[in-house]
C-alpha cells in the first residue's frame, strides 16, 4: 500500500470515526435539550402556581386587616366619645392576631408621646400569618421563575451544540467528496476541531435525568 494509500485510509477512517461520534453527540444534546426545556416548564408552572397561592393569601391578609382596621375605628369613635362600655365591647372583640399590637400600642402612650406610633398596624407587633405566606410564596415564585430562565438558557446552549455537532457531521460528510487529499484533510481536521471544542464545552454543561 503506498503511502497516499495509507494517508487515504486513515482520513476515511477519521471520517468514519467523527461521522459516527457526531451523531450520537448530536442526539445526546438534542435529548438535553429538551429535558431541558421540560425543567423549564416544570418551573415555569411551579411560579404559576405559588403566584396563585400568594395572591389567594394576600387576599386573606387583606380582609383581616379591613376587619381589624373596621373595628379599631369603631373602637377610636367609641373611645373619643367617653363611652368606656361600647369602647370595652369593641376591644374585647378584637382578633388575637391584632391584640398584641394594640396593647404594645397602648403602652407607648400615643396621646402624650410625639414618637409613639401613629396606629397599633404600624407597630412591629402587627403581623399576619397570611402575609408573611404571601411573601413566601411569592419568594418561592420568583425563585422558581429564575430557574426556569436558567433552564431555558441550559437548553439554548444544548441547542447551539447540536447545531456545532451538524456541522462537524456536514464536513465530515463533504469530506469524502473532495479529490484532493489536501483539502480532504483540510476539512476533516477543521470539523474534528469543531467537535472536539464542542465536546469539550458541553461537558461543562448540567445534565438532567429526570423523569
Amino acid at each position: 500500500m503506498t503511502k497516499q494509500e495509507r494517508a487515504g485510509r486513515w482520513l476515511e477512517i477519521v471520517s468514519t470515526a467523527l461521522l459516527a461520534l457526531a451523531t450520537v453527540a448530536t442526539a445526546w444534546a438534542g435529548y438535553q435539550a429538551s429535558r431541558w426545556h421540560g425543567e423549564q416548564a416544570q418551573a415555569q408552572g411551579r411560579a404559576t402556581a405559588s403566584r396563585v397561592e400568594s395572591t389567594r393569601a394576600s387576599g386573606v391578609a387583606n380582609r383581616q386587616i379591613q376587619i381589624d382596621v373596621a373595628v379599631f375605628i369603631q373602637w377610636v369613635d367609641a373611645y373619643a366619645r367617653d363611652e368606656t362600655a361600647l369602647a370595652e365591647f369593641y376591644e374585647e372583640r378584637f382578633q388575637a392576631r391584632f391584640k398584641p399590637a394594640f396593647d404594645a400600642w397602648i403602652a407607648s402612650d400615643p396621646l402624650e408621646n410625639p414618637a409613639a406610633q401613629p396606629t397599633p398596624f404600624a407597630m412591629p407587633e402587627y403581623r399576619l400569618a397570611a402575609t408573611d405566606e404571601a411573601d413566601r410564596l411569592e419568594a418561592d415564585a420568583a425563585a422558581a421563575t429564575d430557574e426556569a430562565r436558567e433552564d431555558i438558557e441550559r437548553a439554548e446552549r444544548y441547542v447551539l451544540c447540536v447545531v456545532l455537532f451538524a456541522v462537524s457531521l456536514f464536513f465530515a460528510g463533504i469530506s469524502t467528496k473532495l479529490r484532493s487529499r489536501t483539502a480532504e484533510a483540510a476539512i476533516l481536521g477543521l470539523g474534528c476541531l469543531l467537535f472536539v471544542g464542542t465536546v469539550v464545552w458541553l461537558a461543562t454543561f448540567p445534565v438532567s435525568f429526570a423523569v
